[in-house]
């Protein structure tokens, strides 16, 4: 079957430090590892059924095998199929999220400090800038577009369509859900009031933003960010950008120890 959607990314985002270590790494527990138990498992769990066999004087008998096998071939092909979509998603996901947050790096030559992957309890943030302007919250929303016509999302300020569709869990009540959260956290940890904004970019696609829609939240093709940007009155100066970003570089830090001393 032809695949009608084709990815956003027209390029493919910037390769990450210790890239070719990792795939490295994955390759050989691959190849050398996985792959290879398989072969002594298999011959044990023989060499096991046929010492049985040797000692109990039991006769062969094929037909429990050869339907355990087929069950297990079957459970196998039932899980991958449900699997690589999974996959492809999550590969899809994996490069917007790169690609846009080497976008965003760029965005430090005009002050401003990026982070990426904020962890909270059973959410992320994707990315947040802190700069002039003020601390905004990027939520990255990467989605295949159609082979032909034009890949279009119409916003409104209340809502979001995308070819016409309105998605089924709204970004829109996410992103300003971490705005708050991002919010909320910095004002216990300084002691000040800090407004976040939400944005939310979809990498690739065209944005038709109404009359409508609000100025409070933004949603973007990830290169029109920073001239949304420049066009901001300067909100931060660099005392408080540096002291924001102080403090949600300790929180994220903190996250990441009782993280992992968890697993």
């Amino acid at each position: 079957m032809t695949d009608l959607n084709r990815s956003p990314l027209t390029d493919p985002p910037l390769r990450t430090p210790g890239q070719s270590l990792v795939q490295q790494y994955n390759e050989l527990l691959d190849d050398r590892v996985v792959v290879a138990v398989i072969l002594p498992i298999t011959l044990t769990c023989l060499a096991a059924m046929e010492w049985i066999r040797y000692f109990s004087a039991i006769p062969p008998f094929p037909w429990l095998l050869t339907f355990l096998a087929a069950g297990a071939i079957g459970w196998f092909a039932w899980r991958l199929s449900r699997t690589l979509p999974q996959l492809r998603q999550l590969r899809l996901a994996i490069s917007g999220e790169r690609a846009v947050g080497q976008f965003l790096e760029a965005l430090r030559e005009k002050g401003y400090r990026v982070f990426h992957d904020v962890l909270a309890e059973d959410f992320n943030v994707d990315h947040v800038l802190i700069g002039p302007a003020g601390i905004f919250t990027v939520e990255t929303k990467t989605r295949t577009k159609p082979r032909r016509g034009k890949a279009q999302i119409i916003f409104d300020g209340e809502g979001i369509t995308v070819l016409g569709i309105a998605p089924d869990r709204d970004p829109l009540v996410q992103a300003r859900a971490q705005a708050r959260w991002v919010g909320a956290l910095l004002s216990e940890s300084t002691g000040r009031t800090f407004s976040v904004r939400p944005v939310v970019v979809f990498p690739g696609w065209y944005i038709d933003r109404k009359p409508t829609a609000t100025r409070d939240l933004w949603v973007l093709e990830p290169k029109a960010l920073p001239h949304f940007l420049d066009q901001e009155p300067t909100r931060l100066g660099p005392e408080d950008i540096a002291m924001a970003s102080t403090h949600l570089s300790r929180l994220v830090r903190a996250s990441e120890r009782t993280r992992q001393a968890i697993t």
